[in-house]
């Protein structure tokens, strides 16, 4: 039975320092003083600043080291397609004209990359720093340019860095963008070259937001404290194989399963999602006090500034293809959709990139959306095929409980020494910091760099089963991005591949992060559609799913190896004519030899997108580019559509609950910004979770300053009020559980018909009496949400809307998150009241333990016609530049909003027809 809890209004009040290494903390108010007494100083100063970093788009430059003369075609919305005559002067352009747009956030991302971060924004960024010179990303990258990339790719990339540095040569920072002009009231910084190691560094902070179920890892093992086994396996249900279709069912994995069959296992089965593995948990041999390692560790890695995801949490995509057959154009259409963080400006940059003549000198013809900050197109297509991508969640990383011994550890009954660095971090406004970097066979430490974590593995307690405390335990991270790779190559080659068989080979490079790649081309009668899963896989050994931290001392719990790239699944053009690809399981539990990871998305928006896909081609029905775009903007809620039915049977003696559950009658399940039965089903659907699972969770996973009187840990008798103790969440809202995810909707799911299941049952409060049917339940959670919206959107429902809960805000991600009103009226733009919602195709997400704002969007939304590529089309979340008052900021936004999308030109006449302003490059 979940243990038992009382409501409480009691909030704990802030911690005065918390978390100094915030990344919300990057500006003192100091700076704002400044920047206000400098615009202040007259207005010539703020409007030169602002216009003296803005692009110059028309006219001719002269670029050192051009090869030849070199077109760059910006269109109404400032997107740019570039012309050139070779590879080097195509990527050099590139790097000049993105610096151009967008070079502050690339500078910051290299900082944040490298861990410098404390040299642009001084001391609060410390600790940031610290926990990112221990993941090592940047020496990692700088391995992978010296040692693994190819020469061409190597090429590429010097022609980018040259292309940057030519435009910062000879300016200021004034002259490269506003928020230089704020940095320089506080500090001397001053931008550097840019190099090419900088633009490799960024795919590790791209795989590290997209790394699989870290997080659950560390969930499962904070649960223990207060949640059995059971229990916990209830949270994280079984993949519903039987009702969600996994991408691939037909792919040549059937071969590898042939051989797993006939063989013996090559690696640990697959076994959908469990909790039984045999790594660390609260019951097991686990040392006690793991959970609180654990819990300081999350903390550590909340801090770490966002990349592209939400640290890791609650993130998907969307991305299918449709074969010809089912075409209206008798040729395949490709859709995606990524889902991450809402970013200002938004993560991807649109860019074509153009050779004049496709030639062995010259060998792009590609455009698509690309990353500020590293040359090539990262989803798009080129002249000969098209292709898109959603986040595989395959588990790439481990954590690891090391023993501690003297100046090593634990391994195998023997002590081996630490690898050891030091790293020097400089602070902006002078000094510095010196951390020395510790690393076992499994990774480096992260709960080096937490004085708690450091003292919580100090007094470790342990079972029998586990090594003596000695010095303590620490907490190592295997991960595959520390690893050197090539994924870069993997870039360049998909750019320019032909057709299937080049798209694969380019695939086996593509080695981190692990990520769904579809793909489509328009060759022969009716075109080719495909999938492949590429990814370097940990293979673990036999009974380990990787679901738990596992014990570092012993070898047992090694990995093996990694999954021969011939042996992940793919598909290439499967009989039914479409392929699905949006976070579900890639293939069925029964027919695949490894496990690929114990924590797939459960399927909820990819099998609604089936759904969709199969209704309209029932009966030879044809599909359009439209069509595509519809269904990308489709709010049904599958929740709703469960629930709902079981709310309006209930009897509600409050007449103003009973106003409000009428709401429902008759509603359609679509959660468009204006329906007041979205809003109230939501609240509904939020407060359902909390009663029933979220006051249930330990502290770990709450909600930051929402207490609760609970029992005590220890305590093994029947509920005690006397005895309860006052426990406030520690998690930020958009990271808090329950979030409201298809996980959730699975867990309801495997309930909802057992109307005495432990876990509708919740305690007496003040105001309430104690709770033990499904029903009771949902009566106290429909009373709960009426009350709640009555607070947020008034007594009058006719003024209720989902748009009014649901906003969406778009930040500066640095000099716009926090401090005074003026900076972030400058930098920040919204909010913008939004359709859709979690785990719906139009996956706007919000996290329900901590309220209904955006949290995640589609960060853009493209389809791609491989019958005439002039009339695809595509939309970004913001806009091309990175200029705070620039026309194209956020130009997009309202359309992106709406979901509408831009036309996409490719073709040499359809992109002179688009073009506004046309800049010459001159050697």
């Amino acid at each position: 039975m979940p243990p038992n809890t009382t409501a409480s209004s009691g909030q704990k009040p802030g911690k005065s320092g918390r978390k100094k290494g915030r990344r919300a903390r990057l500006i003192l108010i100091v700076l704002v003083l400044a920047l206000i007494g400098g615009v202040a100083y007259g207005g010539y100063w703020g409007v030169s600043t602002v216009r003296a970093s803005f692009p110059q788009t028309k006219g001719s430059l002269t670029l050192e080291g051009l090869s030849g003369p070199v077109d760059v075609k910006r269109d109404g919305y400032g997107i740019p397609q570039i012309y050139a005559s070779s590879d080097e002067d195509l990527f050099m352009a590139q790097g000049y004209v993105q610096a151009q747009d967008r070079f502050y956030e690339m500078d910051v991302r290299r900082h944040m990359t490298s861990g410098r971060l404390s040299e642009m924004f001084g001391k609060g960024q410390v600790d940031n720093d610290e926990f990112l010179r221990t993941l090592g990303w940047n020496r990692v990258a700088k391995e992978e340019y010296d040692t693994k990339l190819s020469p061409s790719t190597k090429k590429y990339l010097q022609a980018y860095a040259k292309g940057v540095n030519a435009y910062l040569k000879g300016k200021d920072g004034k002259d490269i963008s506003l928020e230089y002009a704020a940095l320089g009231f506080t500090n001397d910084y001053a931008p550097e070259a840019w190099t090419p190691v900088d633009s490799v560094a960024w795919l590790k902070a791209m795989a590290w937001d997209l790394r699989g179920n870290m997080q659950e890892e560390i969930d499962r093992s904070l649960m223990t404290s207060r949640l059995g086994p059971k229990q916990i396996a209830d949270l994280y249900p079984e993949y519903p194989y039987d009702r969600n279709k996994t991408i691939t069912q037909n792919g040549a994995y059937d071969s590898v399963t042939q051989s797993y069959v006939q063989n013996g296992s090559a690696g640990t089965r697959g076994t959908g999602q469990s909790t039984s593995g045999t790594g660390l948990a609260g019951d097991t041999t686990a040392p006690g006090g793991l959970q609180s390692q654990l819990s300081k560790l999350y903390d550590v890695l909340d801090d770490v500034p966002t990349a592209v995801g939400v640290n890791g949490n609650g993130i998907g995509s969307n991305s299918w293809v449709v074969s010809g057959e089912h075409t209206i154009t008798g040729k395949p259409l490709l859709a995606n959709d990524p889902h991450l963080s809402a970013s200002l400006p938004s993560v991807w940059y649109q860019m074509g990139l153009h050779c004049t003549a496709v030639s062995s000198k010259c060998s792009y013809d590609v455009s698509g959306y690309t990353f500020a900050g590293m040359p090539g197109v990262i989803i798009g297509h080129n002249q000969n095929i098209a292709w898109g991508m959603t986040n595989s969640g395959v588990d790439v990383t481990d954590l690891y409980l090391e023993k501690i011994t003297g100046d090593g550890y634990q391994y195998d009954g023997k002590v081996k020494p630490f690898t050891t660095r030091k790293e020097t971090i400089k602070i902006a406004g002078g000094g510095s910091k010196t951390i020395v970097v510790r690393t076992t066979n499994n990774g480096p430490l992260l709960s080096d760099r937490d004085d708690e974590l450091v003292k919580v593995g100090k007094k470790a307690t342990v079972d029998a089963a586990a090594p003596d405390r000695g010095d303590g335990y620490a907490i190592a991270l295997r991960w595959t991005a520390l690893d050197a790779g090539t994924s870069m190559d993997a870039v360049f080659r998909i750019d320019k591949a032909a057709d299937w068989n080049e798209f694969r080979k380019a695939a086996q490079s593509f080695e981190v992060p692990s990520q769904n790649l579809i793909y489509a081309d328009g060759k022969g009668p009716k075109g080719h559609i495909g999938y492949q899963l590429p990814g370097r896989i940990p293979i673990r050994p036999k009974g380990d799913d990787g679901s738990l931290p596992s014990p570092g001392w012993d070898s047992k719990y090694s990995w093996t190896g990694y999954i021969k790239q011939a042996e992940l699944p793919y598909e290439y053009d499967p009989r039914r004519g479409y392929i699905v690809t949006a976070n579900q399981a890639v293939v069925d539990k029964d027919k695949y030899p490894y496990t690929l990871t114990t924590d797939w998305g459960y399927g909820a928006r990819s099998q609604r997108i089936t759904d969709l896909i199969t209704t309209k081609t029932r009966g030879d029905g044809k599909i359009s580019t439209d069509d595509m775009r519809q269904m990308q903007l489709d709010n049904s809620s599958e929740i709703a559509k469960l629930i709902v039915p079981k709310l309006l049977k209930l009897d509600i003696a409050d007449k103003n609950v009973r106003e409000a559950q009428k709401l429902l009658e008759g509603w359609d399940y679509t959660q468009d910004a204006d329906s007041a039965a979205a809003a109230y089903f939501n609240a509904v659907w939020r407060n359902i979770l909390k009663l029933a699972f979220g006051n249930k969770l330990p502290k770990e996973l709450r909600v930051k300053g929402q207490c609760l009187y609970v029992d005590p840990v220890d305590n093994t008798g029947p509920a005690d009020d006397d005895r309860k103790v006052l426990e406030c969440g520690q998690r930020d809202a958009d990271q808090a559980q329950p979030d409201g995810g298809d996980r959730w909707f699975e867990v309801v799911r495997k309930i909802i018909d057992d109307e005495h299941n432990d876990w509708w049952k919740a305690p007496k409060t003040r105001l309430d009496k104690a709770i033990d049917t499904r029903d009771a339940l949902f009566v106290r959670a429909m009373k709960d949400a009426r009350w709640e919206l009555t607070a947020k959107l008034g007594k009058d429902l006719d003024t209720w809307s989902w748009g009014r809960l649901h906003r969406l805000f778009l930040k500066n991600q640095t000099l716009g998150t926090e401090g005074p009103a003026f900076l972030k009226y400058m930098l920040n733009r919204g909010p913008w009241k939004l359709s859709g919602g979690e785990a719906t195709v139009n996956a706007t997400g919000w996290n329900a333990a901590g309220g209904y704002g955006v949290v995640w969007v589609p960060s853009m939304r493209m389809v791609v016609n491989l019958d005439d590529l002039d009339k695809s089309k595509w939309i970004n979340l913001s806009g091309a530049s990175g200029h705070a008052y620039s026309a194209h900021y956020t130009d997009q936004t309202e359309k992106w909003a709406q979901g509408e999308l831009l036309p996409w030109a490719f073709s040499a006449k359809a992109v002179d027809k688009s073009t506004s302003d046309t800049l010459v490059l001159k050697p």
